[in-house]
């Protein structure tokens, strides 16, 4: 289960730019166009006609038409027309709250009602000039919670990531796990240590000498409903660390966002944030590349996971103080889905 009373990265603009995007949220079948006015639209995904996919379909004046009889859909869910027939009676279709932000289209799978734009989380790096983003999207056959739980526990990057950013002093360096409220924060620093290949190269690529001792930070954010932003960097050591002066350091965040499609399968939106040299493309495409290809190590391990998972439901699994973060942020995400499903009866019987 997941929480649906909160906004999820559905896609990206790019994705809804020549026709309609079809993509399952948190069990909802949902079609993402750009309706009247080049304004983003969610309806469901389902002709009342003939149940044809209307996203198999077009926009044609900001009318979302379906592939298979011509029977016209507005933003708001309610039949426009169709050729040759009488179709505003037509029951509506369920539209959902849609909002383009920070370079992402976000949804609202939830109560509408309920939808208040001012919750989607404020992205500082998204319009900031002295930032450079670069990311993209997986699909992954793995529960929403085990890729939060693989993001708040760095520990295997030693394993997974061995040849890019793994390195034995991260499982040498205990982690720090605080909560502040619906916000779990797991903070790991390690000190004079050699730079990781992937980190070797973000100092290159910063014009800093990537043959000298460093120090380390990772510090993850979590916050839900499962959002999870990563601080990374490495510092010349003895400059300071973290606090080091940008003239010492490469910096960046991590961005992670995990929208569930199933129980079992997750759209994985990630990325880079960079605070340096900003307008560098090609240094932004390189980290991408690098990036993708470590994320990429993950998905055979996350998916290998949840298929050991379905196989052995009945096996209890070992916690150990480097799972604190993961632990709590299940504990946040087990609240909120409680919360909600406590909400309902009252609702439905007001």
């Amino acid at each position: 289960m997941f929480p649906k009373n909160t906004w999820y990265v559905a896609c990206t603009p790019d994705e809804i730019e020549d026709k309609p995007l079809g993509r399952t949220v948190c069990n909802e079948t949902i079609v993402f166009f750009r309706g009247e006015g080049g304004k983003v639209a969610a309806v469901e995904d389902f002709c009342p006609h003939r149940g044809a996919p209307l996203s198999l379909g077009f926009v044609r004046d900001g009318q979302l038409v379906c592939g298979y009889h011509g029977l016209e859909m507005g933003g708001d869910g309610k039949c426009s027309g169709m050729p040759g027939q009488r179709v505003r009676g037509f029951p509506s279709l369920r539209a959902y709250p849609v909002e383009e932000r920070h370079g992402f289209i976000w949804v609202w799978p939830g109560d509408a009602e309920q939808a208040d734009p001012a919750e989607i989380p404020e992205l500082h790096w998204a319009h900031d000039p002295e930032w450079a983003y670069g990311g993209g999207l997986y699909h992954v056959n793995c529960g929403y919670r085990l890729m939060i739980d693989n993001l708040m526990d760095l520990t295997h990057e030693t394993y997974v990531h061995a040849s890019s950013i793994g390195q034995p002093e991260i499982e040498e360096a205990a982690p720090d796990t605080q909560v502040n409220g619906n916000e779990v924060i797991t903070s790991r620093h390690m000190e004079n240590i050699p730079a990781p290949p992937f980190w070797q190269a973000a100092l290159r690529g910063n014009d800093l000498a990537d043959d000298v001792p460093v120090d380390r930070w990772q510090i993850c954010r979590f916050t839900p409903p499962s959002h999870v932003m990563i601080e990374v960097g490495v510092a010349h050591a003895g400059k300071g660390g973290y606090d080091a002066p940008e003239a010492y350091k490469a910096a960046s965040i991590v961005v992670d966002f995990i929208t569930p499609e199933t129980e079992t399968s997750i759209w994985y939106f990630w990325g880079m944030a960079r605070h340096f040299k900003p307008q560098d493309s090609e240094l932004t495409d390189k980290i991408r590349e690098g990036q993708g290809k470590i994320f990429a190590e993950d998905l055979e391990m996350l998916e290998a996971q949840q298929r050991n998972l379905l196989a052995y439901p009945e096996r209890q699994l070992l916690k150990l103080n480097i799972d604190g973060g993961g632990v709590q942020a299940r504990r946040i995400i087990e609240r909120l889905i409680a919360e909600e499903r406590e909400a309902t009866p009252a609702e439905q019987a007001s």
